[in-house]
């Protein structure tokens, strides 16, 4: 299958929204969903291999681990087990798989409130993988428009 490079890449989240108007955003979300975490999810923008996700908004379970997480988005984009999946916090590192979302939330919110992530293939880091389907099943989390 081609890379998927020729798929248009919208604004960055932060770039359509103010952050005053983000900020009020998490505060609704933390008042209806208490023990959700908002977290945004967004491809890598040289990313040419894996899918881009169907949304950006996501409202996680606070007592999910990062491996069930990324479990969940691999399901959803319908990864093969060989397909390196890699999910950056504010596209700086990687947590560690045996945190919750509570802890990850805790130590990498944004000031505004929201979680910010950046998934990419191994492709970054010097490997190219192919891509299979492009659906999947988003059990466990809610995802918003």
């Amino acid at each position: 299958m081609p890379p998927f490079d020729k798929i248009q890449h919208p604004k960055p989240f932060k770039q359509r929204k103010s952050f005053a108007v983000r900020k009020q955003e998490v505060a609704g979300i933390r008042t209806k969903f208490p023990t959700k975490i908002p977290v945004i999810i967004e491809r890598y923008q040289r990313e040419k291999y894996l899918p881009t996700l169907d949304k950006t908004k996501f409202l996680v379970p606070q007592e999910l681990t990062m491996t069930q997480f990324i479990t969940i988005l691999r399901n959803r984009m319908t990864l093969m087990p060989s397909q390196a999946f890699y999910l950056l916090l504010h596209s700086k590192g990687i947590a560690s798989m045996s945190l919750t979302m509570a802890q990850v939330y805790k130590e990498y919110r944004d000031e505004d409130g929201f979680l910010y992530m950046t998934y990419a293939s191994q492709e970054m880091f010097g490997h190219n993988p192919s891509v299979a389907g492009r659906t999947g099943d988003a059990s466990g989390i809610k995802a918003s428009l």
